[in-house]
């Protein structure tokens, strides 16, 4: 959200992105997870967005150390979501190009028999990652279709080439069996 607002001036259909994502699969579960700020601005309805696409948010405050340094840290909590999830999931999803995140690929594929796919910008994602997961999708292949400007009108690729920070956070648990037990999904 950040990076699409503040460099390139543009923002992400979430609801068109869950539909291309989820495809002709059952979504079990959808969490966004977000920092709360209290001096950030259109934080709310970004928040709002993601809620009504189908999003559960996940939220953590802003950390401030003394001397002024700033935390705003998901990576943990995704992994043991993640982790605490994937007895129950065929297919987790992660929307970032984070290399932080490939134990948590390789554990959730050689430990747990799930797929793992990625979506994110290929531009700005690990490469170890790419090679980690079963099957990664470059959204700056086909970024015109899930990009908007600030006012709605859509953008060309070459525009909305975002950074995968953009999307760090958003995790999609997706079982293909067609079924869930109703207590466990992501």
């Amino acid at each position: 959200y950040h990076s699409s607002k503040n460099l390139y001036h543009g923002r992400v259909n979430y609801p068109e992105m869950m539909k291309y994502l989820v495809g002709g699969r059952q979504l079990i579960r959808a969490m966004a997870y977000v920092v709360k700020s209290d001096t950030a601005l259109g934080e709310a309805s970004f928040f709002e967005a993601l809620k009504k696409s189908g999003f559960e948010l996940r939220l953590k405050d802003l950390q401030i150390f003394p001397g002024g340094s700033k935390k705003a840290d998901w990576d943990v909590g995704m992994a043991v979501d993640a982790i605490r999830m994937a007895d129950s999931l065929d297919v987790v999803i992660l929307l970032t190009g984070d290399g932080d995140f490939v134990p948590l690929v390789e554990y959730l594929k050689y430990n747990q028999g799930c797929q793992v796919e990625v979506i994110a910008f290929g531009k700005s994602s690990s490469a170890r990652l790419i090679d980690a997961v079963d099957d990664f999708i470059d959204l700056d292949l086909n970024s015109k279709k899930y990009c908007t400007d600030l006012d709605g009108t859509w953008v060309t690729a070459n525009q909305c080439s975002l950074s995968d920070t953009l999307f760090n956070g958003i995790d999609l648990n997706i079982n293909t069996a067609g079924y869930s037990d109703g207590n466990y999904f992501i």
